[in-house]
């Protein structure tokens, strides 16, 4: 396998904008079979429709649950997951309860997770977004040891919709902090192929783009994830 397809291979290609239609979902399962993408990121609004347009192919469809902000009830958050399942998402990207986090509320934090965490079947994935750019150094750390001891999958830095992406450090920390053994995806400001490549080196195993066109082909598709 040639360094183009393994990092296709890492590639969660991303369409969460709010407005985005029919024809934009075509296209984003349509680039995620040619390029080789791991999955296609949806709302779960979207999840039976791209299941059926990837049918046959090892595009896995992945989802999100309490997203952007983690602000949902634990029970709308688990139960979004299971739904989401339930029509065909192999992966779920939940938003930790950033405000419990901050309040130091490590119980609540890691219930939370727990409860998504057993909506979600032997085999599905599951990652923790913890919004970096909203956290202190010492909170990503906390955060990223309760999401290991929640029994999700991956720690995921970003949701793109804060006001940040995810920068190297923060991919660096989390990897210290997690070991080798955990998942690392990084979200939000992957745009080129050197960002992919700085993320990659600093520890991601995952990555989190729409602009994963654009990366391997130069191709401006307009993506902001």
């Amino acid at each position: 396998m040639g360094a183009h397809e393994q990092y296709a291979k890492l590639i969660d290609h991303t369409l969460l904008k709010p407005a985005a239609t029919r024809e934009q979902f075509d296209r984003l399962c349509e680039e995620a079979i040619e390029w080789g993408f791991y999955s296609v990121c949806v709302h779960s609004g979207w999840i039976a429709y791209c299941a059926e347009r990837l049918s046959g192919s090892p595009v896995k469809v992945c989802t999100v649950s309490g997203f952007p902000l983690g602000a949902n009830d634990s029970a709308v958050k688990a139960f979004e997951a299971e739904r989401a399942i339930t029509l065909g998402a192999e992966e779920v990207d939940m938003v930790l309860d950033i405000g419990a986090l901050k309040s130091q509320d490590d119980d609540r934090v890691l219930q939370d997770i727990r409860a998504v965490r057993a909506a979600c079947p032997s085999g599905i994935v599951l990652k923790v977004i913890i919004e970096t750019v909203l956290l202190s150094d010492e909170e990503k750390k906390r955060a990223g040891l309760l999401v290991k001891e929640g029994g999700a999958d991956f720690v995921k830095t970003s949701t793109g919709f804060a006001g940040g992406g995810a920068p190297v450090p923060d991919v660096e920390l989390l990897r210290a902090a997690e070991g080798p053994e955990m998942g690392v995806k990084a979200a939000g400001g992957v745009r080129s192929l050197a960002d992919l490549e700085a993320m990659v080196a600093a520890g991601a195993t995952r990555i989190g783009t729409s602009s994963g066109v654009t990366i391997f082909s130069g191709e401006q598709t307009g993506g902001a994830y």
